[in-house]
């Protein structure tokens, strides 16, 4: 995955609770083999409505989704981080997250990014009224900004998540990072043990 150190970028307001993974990314779209071209797919079925805050052409390009409360409920299916990022977000705000969710989001580059209600309430209101406005996240600082609505907020953000973002660590590169390691155990491996190939 890309190092993530900074997101800066207009937001997109989806004013609504307990969204699940089914609303994100539909069960007919899990069909696909790669992870890309799911971005067609996200919120397929609220899209049909072409009131729709992404049907909005004020919000075309956005690169940060606010949401209501509990993102990402449901199955665990990774299926919806991808298709958020294949649509062009890279960070997600809300005030309370799906564990499953925030972990897959981490291991593949969307930051999520976790404020309280009233701060969620605030970038809510705020892109509602100005859909120009801009936001910053900071990954090393873990704040979110918004100046010209006077919004600053910090967000938990744990040392190895943070480390993961800025090197842009997915569980390969994690491994990698001991190839030496491995490969000198290799050799001296028993030959009793399977083998990959």
């Amino acid at each position: 995955m890309k190092p993530v150190s900074v997101v800066t970028g207009r937001g997109v307001p989806l004013d609504r609770a307990d969204v699940d993974t089914d609303q994100i990314i539909p069960s007919d779209w899990l069909k696909r083999v790669e992870r890309t071209g799911f971005g067609a797919g996200l919120f397929s079925e609220w899209r049909d409505d072409r009131d729709f805050v992404l049907n909005r052409p004020e919000y075309a390009g956005a690169k940060i989704l606010v949401a209501g409360p509990n993102f990402g409920t449901g199955s665990s299916r990774e299926h919806a981080v991808w298709a958020l990022m294949d649509y062009g977000f890279e960070a997600v705000v809300s005030s309370r997250f799906a564990d499953i969710f925030r972990n897959n989001c981490t291991k593949q580059g969307l930051v999520p990014v976790q404020v309280s209600p009233e701060v969620s309430r605030s970038l809510l209101e705020a892109i509602t009224s100005d859909p120009g406005l801009e936001m910053t996240i900071d990954i090393e600082r873990a704040t979110i900004e918004a100046p010209a609505a006077g919004i600053e907020a910090n967000f938990p953000l744990d040392g190895f998540t943070r480390d993961r973002l800025l090197n842009g660590w997915d569980d390969i590169g994690l491994t990698l990072r001991h190839e030496a390691l491995v490969s000198a155990y290799e050799p001296r491996r028993p030959a009793w043990m399977p083998t990959a190939s």
